[in-house]
Protein backbone atom coordinates (compact mmCIF):
# COMPACT_ATOMS: atom_id res chain seq x y z
CA UNK A 1 0.00 0.00 0.00
CA UNK A 2 3.03 2.36 0.54
CA UNK A 3 4.61 1.83 -2.69
CA UNK A 4 1.01 2.84 -4.70
CA UNK A 5 0.40 5.82 -2.17
CA UNK A 6 4.17 6.90 -3.01
CA UNK A 7 3.36 6.41 -7.04
CA UNK A 8 0.66 8.23 -7.00
CA UNK A 9 2.33 10.76 -4.73
CA UNK A 10 4.97 11.13 -7.54
CA UNK A 11 2.01 11.18 -10.16
CA UNK A 12 0.33 14.60 -8.39
CA UNK A 13 4.28 16.03 -7.00
CA UNK A 14 4.90 15.85 -11.35
CA UNK A 15 1.56 16.76 -12.38
CA UNK A 16 2.18 19.58 -9.76
CA UNK A 17 5.39 20.71 -11.13
CA UNK A 18 4.22 20.84 -14.53
CA UNK A 19 1.28 23.09 -13.14
CA UNK A 20 3.37 25.35 -12.17
CA UNK A 21 4.48 26.29 -15.99
CA UNK A 22 1.70 25.13 -18.07
CA UNK A 23 -1.37 27.45 -15.99
CA UNK A 24 -3.79 24.94 -17.03
CA UNK A 25 -2.74 22.90 -14.17
CA UNK A 26 -3.06 23.74 -10.52
CA UNK A 27 0.84 23.62 -9.45
CA UNK A 28 1.15 23.67 -5.97
CA UNK A 29 -2.73 22.27 -4.63
CA UNK A 30 -1.72 19.17 -7.32
CA UNK A 31 1.55 18.75 -4.82
CA UNK A 32 0.00 19.43 -1.74
CA UNK A 33 -2.83 16.83 -2.60
CA UNK A 34 -0.22 14.25 -3.29
CA UNK A 35 1.17 14.51 0.09
CA UNK A 36 -2.26 14.56 1.75
CA UNK A 37 -3.30 10.97 -0.70
CA UNK A 38 0.12 9.76 0.56
CA UNK A 39 -1.38 10.86 4.08
CA UNK A 40 -4.17 9.16 3.55
CA UNK A 41 -3.03 5.96 2.13
CA UNK A 42 -0.55 5.48 4.58
CA UNK A 43 -2.90 6.69 7.93
CA UNK A 44 -0.80 9.35 8.47
CA UNK A 45 2.19 6.96 9.81
CA UNK A 46 4.96 9.10 8.85
CA UNK A 47 3.62 12.56 8.32
CA UNK A 48 1.63 14.34 11.24
CA UNK A 49 -0.27 17.76 11.73
CA UNK A 50 2.55 19.80 11.43
CA UNK A 51 3.96 18.55 8.59
CA UNK A 52 0.60 19.27 7.02
CA UNK A 53 0.56 22.60 8.56
CA UNK A 54 3.65 23.57 7.39
CA UNK A 55 2.91 22.58 3.85
CA UNK A 56 -0.56 24.72 4.17
CA UNK A 57 1.52 27.82 4.85
CA UNK A 58 4.17 27.18 1.90
CA UNK A 59 1.09 26.30 -0.30
CA UNK A 60 -0.74 29.88 0.94
CA UNK A 61 2.77 31.69 0.38
CA UNK A 62 2.82 30.46 -3.48
CA UNK A 63 -0.76 31.21 -3.77
CA UNK A 64 0.19 34.85 -2.89
CA UNK A 65 3.43 34.68 -4.98
CA UNK A 66 0.88 34.11 -7.99
CA UNK A 67 -0.72 37.56 -7.47
CA UNK A 68 1.71 39.31 -6.50
CA UNK A 69 5.06 39.11 -8.72
CA UNK A 70 3.23 40.53 -11.44
CA UNK A 71 2.91 43.90 -9.34
CA UNK A 72 5.93 43.87 -8.07
CA UNK A 73 7.45 43.60 -12.17
CA UNK A 74 5.11 46.23 -12.55
CA UNK A 75 6.42 48.77 -9.84
CA UNK A 76 9.45 48.03 -10.94
CA UNK A 77 9.10 49.16 -14.78
CA UNK A 78 8.22 52.24 -13.24
CA UNK A 79 4.34 51.34 -13.40
CA UNK A 80 1.95 53.60 -11.06
CA UNK A 81 -0.51 52.15 -8.13
CA UNK A 82 -3.20 51.64 -11.07
CA UNK A 83 -0.60 50.17 -12.83
CA UNK A 84 -0.33 47.46 -10.32
CA UNK A 85 -4.20 47.53 -9.70
CA UNK A 86 -4.57 46.85 -13.12
CA UNK A 87 -1.97 43.86 -13.00
CA UNK A 88 -3.80 42.39 -10.18
CA UNK A 89 -7.10 43.23 -12.04
CA UNK A 90 -5.94 41.98 -15.45
CA UNK A 91 -4.74 38.58 -13.79
CA UNK A 92 -8.50 38.04 -12.45
CA UNK A 93 -10.34 39.21 -15.66
CA UNK A 94 -7.05 37.22 -18.35
CA UNK A 95 -8.04 33.94 -16.18
CA UNK A 96 -12.13 34.82 -16.92
CA UNK A 97 -11.28 35.56 -20.69
CA UNK A 98 -8.63 34.02 -22.01
CA UNK A 99 -8.13 30.82 -19.54
CA UNK A 100 -5.07 29.50 -18.20
CA UNK A 101 -3.38 31.86 -20.94
CA UNK A 102 -4.94 34.65 -19.01
CA UNK A 103 -2.72 34.47 -16.24
CA UNK A 104 0.39 35.77 -18.99
CA UNK A 105 -2.31 38.38 -21.07
CA UNK A 106 -3.82 39.28 -18.11
CA UNK A 107 -1.12 41.41 -16.28
CA UNK A 108 -0.04 42.50 -19.24
CA UNK A 109 -2.75 44.00 -20.78
CA UNK A 110 -4.14 44.97 -17.37
CA UNK A 111 -1.05 46.96 -16.64
CA UNK A 112 -0.89 48.76 -20.11
CA UNK A 113 -4.64 49.81 -20.19
CA UNK A 114 -4.41 51.08 -16.32
CA UNK A 115 -0.57 52.94 -17.73
CA UNK A 116 -2.21 54.68 -20.50
CA UNK A 117 -5.64 55.45 -18.93
CA UNK A 118 -3.17 57.70 -16.14
CA UNK A 119 -0.90 58.79 -19.34
CA UNK A 120 -1.42 58.03 -22.44
CA UNK A 121 2.21 57.50 -23.48
CA UNK A 122 2.60 54.10 -25.40
CA UNK A 123 6.26 53.25 -25.10
CA UNK A 124 5.89 53.67 -21.28
CA UNK A 125 2.53 52.05 -20.78
CA UNK A 126 4.14 48.71 -23.11
CA UNK A 127 7.67 48.96 -21.12
CA UNK A 128 5.21 48.51 -17.60
CA UNK A 129 3.66 45.72 -19.04
CA UNK A 130 6.95 43.54 -19.93
CA UNK A 131 7.60 44.63 -16.25
CA UNK A 132 4.90 42.87 -15.14
CA UNK A 133 5.58 39.81 -17.66
CA UNK A 134 9.23 39.59 -16.15
CA UNK A 135 7.56 39.56 -12.40
CA UNK A 136 5.27 37.13 -13.69
CA UNK A 137 8.34 34.98 -15.10
CA UNK A 138 10.18 35.90 -12.02
CA UNK A 139 7.46 34.48 -9.63
CA UNK A 140 7.21 31.15 -11.67
CA UNK A 141 10.77 30.18 -11.00
CA UNK A 142 10.29 31.56 -7.35
CA UNK A 143 7.31 28.70 -6.54
CA UNK A 144 8.49 26.27 -8.67
CA UNK A 145 11.80 26.53 -6.09
CA UNK A 146 9.63 26.42 -2.98
CA UNK A 147 7.34 23.56 -4.77
CA UNK A 148 10.60 21.68 -4.96
CA UNK A 149 11.54 22.33 -1.15
CA UNK A 150 8.17 21.00 -0.58
CA UNK A 151 8.47 18.13 -1.91
CA UNK A 152 11.92 17.67 -0.63
CA UNK A 153 10.64 18.13 2.58
CA UNK A 154 8.49 15.45 2.24
CA UNK A 155 10.80 13.05 1.61
CA UNK A 156 12.96 13.47 4.93
CA UNK A 157 9.46 13.10 6.50
CA UNK A 158 8.78 9.71 4.93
Amino acid sequence: MQTTALILALFLFILGLLGTVLPVLPGAILIYAGMFLYGLMTKFSTLDTNFFLIQALILILILAIDFLSSAVGTRQFDGSKQAVWGAVIGTIFGIIFFGPFGVIIGPFLGAVIAELLRKPDLIQAVRVGFGTLIGFIGGTLLKFIIEIIMIIYFFIKI
